[in-house]
């Protein structure tokens, strides 16, 4: 399977660089055990910051991020087989989670949870 992992990204950071890179490193950690699991992992903002960049953007505080960030996650579920919740707050995961039942794919909330391949 391709799996979203979701979580925190630039909620809670008030914009600061490095909390962000914090929150892209706890979504990365997820990648490791996801593959081992026999599965392909993937975050948004693997795709959507290098889009940015190639956009003139700044960085996801930039307003051209509007029409990156947010899309890019949902084009993204359109290939995806499922989705990893990890905790906190964030409006951007909370979307991911939703638009994943809509289209009727599994949501986890643990790695543990997904069957291995």
């Amino acid at each position: 399977m391709l799996i979203l992992i979701a979580g925190p990204y630039r909620s809670g950071t008030d914009d600061d660089p490095e909390l962000m890179a914090g929150n892209l490193a706890r979504l990365e950690e997820a990648a490791w055990p996801i593959f081992q699991r026999g599965h392909v992992p993937m975050i948004g903002e693997w795709v959507a910051l290098p889009v940015l960049r190639g956009a003139g953007g700044t960085g996801p505080t930039d307003p051209v991020a509007e029409q990156i960030m947010y899309p890019t996650a949902e084009r993204l579920l359109e290939h995806c087989d499922a989705v990893l919740r990890l905790p906190g707050d964030s409006t951007g995961a909370d979307q991911d989670v939703r638009i994943a039942r809509e289209r009727g794919l599994p949501v986890y909330h643990r790695v543990e949870d997904i069957p291995a391949r």
